[in-house]
């Protein structure tokens, strides 16, 4: 098993599709965007996988930005492989990620998991992460 930042010069038709149709495990509805997109400079975003002989069998992508109240980091996109869950490597993914905000001095790393996500839940309680009472609002444009 390795763990690695998926990097631009990385991407290629293959990892491209490997992370698209694992992405369809975790959301089928929505069509992914590009890996091109999501790792131009412009965007702060890492994308953190784990490879098993040369498959991409897992990923999670992580997002830095500044407000007034801090460094923060979002995390979104968590997804292991259904014939890969239950190795420990959703939990390898997030503390790679959370080494990573640790190393970019972020001041809190937030994250959003569906409500049905029972054993997604435990992993982050697990990690350190607490329920934030507030609400989530969303518009789609």
């Amino acid at each position: 098993m390795e763990l690695s930042l998926l990097t631009p010069s990385d991407i290629d038709p293959k990892i491209e599709n490997q992370i698209h149709v694992l992405f369809k495990q975790l959301n089928a509805v929505i069509v992914p965007l590009s890996l091109k997109i999501i790792l131009d400079p412009k965007n702060p975003a890492i994308v953190a996988c784990c490879t098993l002989e040369n498959q991409i069998v897992g990923v999670a992508v992580m997002t830095e930005y500044s407000v007034i109240s801090g460094r923060k980091g979002w995390i979104e996109d968590v997804v292991v492989d259904e014939a890969h869950r239950g190795k420990g490597i959703g939990r390898k993914l997030m503390e790679f990620l959370i080494n990573e905000g640790r190393q970019k001095g972020l001041y809190e790393i937030l994250l959003f998991t569906a409500y049905h996500r029972k054993p997604a839940h435990q992993l982050y309680q697990n990690l350190g992460f607490q329920k934030k009472e507030s609400q989530i609002y969303t518009l789609k444009l």
